[in-house]
């Protein structure tokens, strides 16, 4: 989100009415922290920190617990940090061909694809532990 930030500040220096296109642009990379969040309410759901009683996990229970949030932890931060860069040089496209926005999209959301992918693997294998 910073990275995206920095580079649509320099083009609403240059032009403030393309303040919304590249506001969309900054706002994609921040999807994956909501991925991380509700992936620890499920978590925290699932061992009953919130809404009912507090599960006594075993070592291995609790291993296994954050082995299962891996794939949204690790693909999240990758990815987001992919779809920054994307979207980064998607604000650069922006500045020159208004238009194109729709391509700009399109790339940063493909890194999307991954960390929704990650999400569910983790929604998956929450769902399978033995608690």
């Amino acid at each position: 989100v910073g990275l995206v930030g920095q580079s649509a500040a320099g083009v609403i220096t240059e032009d403030p009415d393309k303040f919304g296109q590249t506001l969309l642009l900054q706002a994609l990379p921040g999807t994956q922290g909501i991925y991380g969040l509700l992936t620890g309410f499920i978590v925290m759901l699932r061992i009953g920190v919130i809404g009912g009683q507090l599960l006594e996990l075993t070592a291995e229970q609790g291993q296994a617990v954050l082995m299962a949030t891996l794939p949204i932890a690790i693909v999240g931060l990758l990815s987001a940090i992919y779809q920054g860069q994307a979207a980064a040089s998607g604000v650069g496209l922006i500045a020159k061909r208004p238009e194109e926005l729709g391509k700009a999209i399109i790339y940063a959301v493909m890194v999307e694809t991954y960390a929704v992918l990650s999400l569910l693997a983790s929604i998956m294998l929450i769902f399978g532990l033995q608690l």
